[in-house]
């Protein structure tokens, strides 16, 4: 024994590893506090591309940790938002990597109705400084929209009410855009709805509509949140389409109304508000048109009068044509001795004209015209001569050069000639190799084909490890094909196996192997 080793004392404390006392804190804390709720101020929110929600609850000394995993977040009503008074409804538990505990949140609802309403005069108020809710950014609703879209949920009231009232009112074509009215996808599908309505183009196969209805009955704060949703007041507020508010009842107020370019105090209101009613427009035209032919009818009357008066202003159509009708009798009284005198006129130069011309003058101008055509004859025949002694010298110099053409042309033809057969002797030879060397190409090509035919052939696909299923004499290449078939073959690359048909049911029905298997 070593008198100078140190031996140490016994103890009767338990030892413990470190995950030991982890584990031993963390069952004593989630024994403690299954479930709880905590009513706290929220702090910290941090949401990470996991789509997990961190945040922080804390009063005025102290602060736990809180975590929502992905499917409580998409559960959640209300979302927490930092500086939200809430209660948090959940389980405590310990994250022995960090030596922390915190609260695992399954739901976070807010700490009365004055919370809730501060944060939405907080939202509006930070909405309303970028000008979201200016009246001078509203567009004017149309009088007689075309089309009408509707964004509300295709199965409830709502839009039962709106299609009635549209009916008795002024039938319009309507587009319905399927959107949930409350719950955690209420804001992502109505900012959704708005969007896809404003994205669709003029003239495609679908109608873009004129104006857009957003519509929801009534309901609590709670349960109208989604419309309070900046998506969704942004969504309104960039629509290029008309927009109607229509959410909840007359005293319900969500941003989306402040948005949106006309409120509706109900879905209701809200179709009285799209279209007018029919059958007073049409008794508005009928009086219109009676207001037309009367005031028409007026008109016609007060100028047909004032024609009347002043018809009897002007003189009398005879006194207006007395004056021309004796000017014209004088004109034809004088027109007589005028005719007879310009004839006798006419006569007189005729015959002095006459007198001059005699046969003597006659002859004389014929000979005139004579003897210059035969010295104009005289010149043509001198000028086609010397035109034909210039041709006859032009030829003769042409002939001259024709022969030492000629005989170049014939040279250049010879050389022509021996060129192509020279060239046709060189195409005669590949001629006789062409047929012997595609016939060669052929050959290998088919050769490879049908190399890869038997590769890939049915029996080549068996020796790899398939196999093919008969039923009845045919190939069977459902899990349907087979219930039916009265018998069953697999063959295989050796050959056929045959199976009853009715096994595969049997094996279905007792819970064996699923998909059609046979094995």
């Amino acid at each position: 024994m070593n008198l100078f080793e140190d031996t140490p004392a016994p103890s009767n404390s338990p030892e413990y590893t470190v995950s030991e006392l982890s584990g031993a804190v963390k069952k004593v804390i989630e024994g403690e506090f299954g479930l709880i709720r905590v009513r706290g101020e929220v702090g910290r929110v941090s949401r990470p591309a996991s789509g997990h929600l961190y945040f922080d609850l804390k009063d005025g000394r102290n602060v736990i940790a809180a975590i929502s995993w992905k499917g409580q977040v998409a559960r959640m009503q209300v979302r927490p938002e930092e500086g939200m008074e809430v209660v948090a409804t959940g389980r405590m538990t310990t994250f022995p990597g960090q030596s922390k505990y915190q609260l695992i949140v399954d739901d976070v609802a807010p700490a009365g109705m004055g919370a809730l309403m501060a944060m939405l005069e907080k939202r509006r108020a930070a909405l309303a400084a970028e000008g979201l809710f200016d009246q001078g950014g509203k567009k004017a609703i149309p009088y007689l929209p075309g089309v009408i879209g509707v964004v509300t949920s295709p199965s409830g009231a709502v839009i039962r009410d709106i299609l009635h009232r549209l009916r008795d009112r002024f039938p319009r074509h309507v587009l319905i855009w399927p959107g949930a009215g409350q719950g955690q996808a209420c804001a992502g599908e109505v900012a959704a709805a708005i969007k896809g309505f404003n994205a669709i183009q003029p003239g495609g196969p679908i109608p873009r509509p004129d104006l857009i209805i957003v519509a929801r009955g009534g309901g609590s704060l709670e349960d109208l949140w989604g419309f309070n949703e900046e998506i969704v007041v942004r969504a309104a507020a960039a629509s290029v389409i008309p927009l109607i508010s229509a959410v909840g009842h007359e005293t319900d107020t969500t941003l989306i109304d402040y948005a949106s370019d006309l409120r509706a105090p109900t879905p209701t209101a809200a179709a009285e508000l799209a279209v007018p009613v029919r059958l007073d427009l049409v008794a508005g035209l009928d009086g219109q048109g009676a207001r037309l032919s009367r005031a028409l009818a007026q008109g016609l009357g007060q100028r047909g009068q004032r024609l009347r008066d002043l018809a009897r202003a002007l003189p009398r159509l005879e006194a207006l044509l007395a004056g021309p009708r004796q000017r014209l009798d004088a004109g034809v009284q004088r027109l007589g001795g005028a005719l007879g005198l310009t004839v006798t006129r006419r006569r007189g130069r005729f015959e002095a004209v006459a007198a001059r011309v005699r046969p003597e003058a006659l002859l004389a101008v014929f000979a005139r015209r004579g003897d210059r055509l035969g010295a104009l004859g005289r010149a043509l025949d001198d000028r086609a001569e010397r035109r034909a002694e210039r041709a006859r010298a032009a030829l003769d110099k042409w002939a001259s050069r024709l022969a030492p053409a000629l005989a170049r042309l014939v040279g250049d033809a010879g050389r022509d000639i021996a060129k192509g057969q020279a060239r046709l002797e060189g195409l005669a030879l590949r001629l006789e190799a062409a047929p012997g060397k595609r016939l060669a190409d052929l050959s290998a090509r088919l050769e490879a084909l049908d190399r890869t035919r038997t590769t890939l052939g049915y029996a080549e696909t068996l020796r790899r490890g398939y196999a093919v299923v008969w039923g009845d004499g045919a190939v069977v290449t459902t899990k349907a094909a087979a219930e039916k078939a009265v018998a069953l073959e697999v063959e295989f690359s050796d050959g056929r196996v045959g199976l009853g048909g009715r096994s595969v049911k049997k094996a279905k029905a007792s819970g064996g192997p699923e998909q059609g298997s046979l094995f």
